[in-house]
């Protein structure tokens, strides 16, 4: 055999055994799965914050958010908590009868370790314009903060508007 043949022999050699390495060491390092726990806890606290949203209570709204909020909206850059919940206020007091609504089998719930989970899904937002009912539908992720016992969100990411 040539040697530039057995070189190349064992470069492939030992590419194929450190891809393995990585691929095996990255499989080890995975998070765990999310828990049914977990997934029925965010499903629940999604379900809250949002019956609060729906319901225009912004006394029940508010406490299920962090003091240190970050809010990200594709559409409108970085919000601040102040701004948010002004924002909030003012949508509620509007007659356009906004509602939110889950979409069915968009939730994904994903575990950050001594932190919380992340929640992905979509949404649909229903209000009344000009006698006729709008729909827009868009993607979020929350970052949810377990605090005690108590699920908050600490960061919010409103895009596909």
């Amino acid at each position: 055999m040539d040697k530039s043949k057995h070189k190349y022999q064992i470069f492939f050699s030992s590419f194929l055994l450190i891809s393995s390495l990585n691929l095996a060491l990255a499989q080890e390092k995975k998070v765990a799965p999310t828990s049914q726990e977990l997934y029925n806890e965010i499903a629940s606290m999604d379900t809250q914050l949002f019956d609060a949203f729906n319901a225009k209570d912004m006394a029940k709204f508010k406490p299920l958010f962090t003091e240190d909020l970050e809010w990200y909206q594709d559409n409108g850059g970085l919000i601040s908590y102040e701004t948010v919940f002004t924002n909030f206020e003012k949508m509620f007091k509007n007659e356009n009868k906004l509602t939110r609504n889950l979409v069915k089998g968009s939730l994904e719930v994903h575990p950050i370790k001594d932190f919380g989970a992340i929640e992905t899904a979509t949404h649909q937002f229903r209000h009344m314009e000009n006698g006729k009912e709008e729909i827009g539908t868009f993607k979020f992720l929350a970052i949810w903060k377990k605090v005690g016992i108590q699920w908050k969100i600490s960061r919010m990411v409103s895009y596909d508007h």
